[in-house]
C-alpha cells in the first residue's frame, strides 16, 4: 500500500482526533493537511502508521490549539465549537464514546482541560490508544499520561453532560419541537422544554445572536415563537443530526446557512438550545447568508404601513 493509500485510509480517524483537541473544523483539517505534509516529507518508515500519523496530528492539534485558546480569551460573547453534521470516523467498538465525545456539551467540558489533559483524554479515553502509544503522541512519559488521564477523566465524569439513551426518542422530541417552532406554538413549545432550560447563542459579535442567556421555559419558548414569526418565509429550518445530537440547520429562501441549532435532551425534555451563528463557524457547511440582512428584512416587514 502507498503512503497515499495508506494516509487516505486514516485520514477519517486523524480529522476526528484532531476535531475533538481543536473543536473547530477548519482547523482540524489544516492539522489533517499539515499531517500529510510531514508524513509525505518524512523518511522515517513507521511501525504502526496508525500510531505515529496519530502522534503527528495530536502534535500539531496540540500546538494549534495553545494559540487558539489566546483568540478564544477575547472571543466576544460565547464560544461553541465549530458544528458538525457527520462525524467521518466511526468504529462499532467506540460508538458510545465516539458520540458522547463530539456533542457540543462535551466539546465545551473538554475546554476546560489543558492541552495536554485534553490530547490525552481524547486518545486514550475517546479512541483506545494504549498509554505508550499516548506517551509518544504528547512526548511525555507513561507515567505522566497516565495521571494527566486521571486529572482529566475526573474532571470530564464531574460535568459530563447527560443525555436520553433513546436516539429515537430524542429525534421524536426534536421533531415535535421544530414543528412547534415553524408553527409559532407558544403552548406547543413550552411543554417541550424544562422547566429550567437555556437558550444561549454563539454569535462572536459578527451575526446577531443573544447578548446573554435566555433561562425559563416560558421565556425561551416565548424567543423561539417570536423567531419563527419574523423569520417566516425568509429562512427555512432543515432538521438534521449536529455534532450527533438532535438540531437543525437554518437557511435562507437561496439555500445558504443562517445558522445552526444544536438541542440537548434528557428526561424527555430539552434542557439547552444552542445557536451557531458566527458565519466564520458556518463556512464548513456551505455558502452563508448574511444574516444581518435577514433580520433587516424581518424587521422591515413588521414595521407599521407594510
Amino acid at each position: 500500500m502507498s503512503r497515499t493509500e495508506e494516509f487516505t485510509a486514516l485520514r477519517p480517524l486523524l480529522f476526528a482526533i484532531a476535531y475533538r483537541i481543536l473543536g473547530s473544523v477548519a482547523e482540524a483539517e489544516d492539522a489533517v493537511q499539515e499531517t500529510w505534509l510531514r508524513y509525505e516529507a518524512s523518511t522515517t518508515e513507521p511501525v504502526s502508521v496508525k500510531s505515529f500519523l496519530s502522534a503527528v496530528v495530536t502534535r500539531i492539534a496540540i500546538d494549534t490549539l495553545r494559540s487558539a485558546r489566546v483568540r478564544r480569551e477575547v472571543y466576544v460573547g460565547p464560544w461553541f465549537p465549530e458544528p458538525l453534521l457527520t462525524d467521518p470516523y466511526a468504529d462499532p467498538e467506540r460508538s458510545a464514546e465516539l458520540a458522547d465525545s463530539v456533542s457540543m456539551a462535551a466539546l465545551l467540558l473538554l475546554e476546560r482541560l489543558s492541552p495536554l489533559e485534553r490530547a490525552v483524554f481524547v486518545l486514550r479515553e475517546v479512541f483506545g490508544f494504549g498509554f505508550d502509544e499516548v506517551a509518544a503522541a504528547v512526548e511525555r512519559s507513561e507515567a505522566a499520561c497516565r495521571q494527566l488521564a486521571v486529572r482529566a477523566r475526573r474532571h470530564m465524569e464531574q460535568g459530563r453532560p447527560r443525555f436520553d439513551a433513546d436516539r429515537r426518542e430524542r429525534e421524536e422530541l426534536a421533531t415535535r419541537f421544530f414543528d412547534a417552532l415553524r408553527d409559532g406554538d407558544v403552548d406547543g413549545l413550552t411543554e417541550l422544554l424544562a422547566a429550567d432550560v437555556q437558550a444561549v447563542a454563539d454569535g462572536g459579535d459578527k451575526g446577531p445572536a443573544l447578548t446573554r442567556p435566555v433561562v425559563g421555559a416560558p421565556r425561551v419558548a416565548r424567543l423561539v415563537a417570536g423567531f419563527a414569526s419574523l423569520a417566516q418565509g425568509l429562512v427555512d429550518v432543515e432538521q438534521h443530526r449536529v455534532n450527533d445530537q438532535p438540531g437543525a440547520v437554518l437557511r435562507d429562501a437561496d439555500g445558504a446557512v443562517v445558522a445552526e441549532l444544536v438541542l440537548d435532551v434528557l428526561e424527555g425534555r430539552i434542557q439547552t438550545i444552542r445557536s451557531v451563528v458566527n458565519p466564520d463557524k458556518l463556512e464548513h457547511l456551505g455558502p452563508v447568508a448574511d444574516a444581518w440582512q435577514l433580520r433587516a428584512q424581518a424587521q422591515a416587514r413588521r414595521r407599521p404601513g407594510r
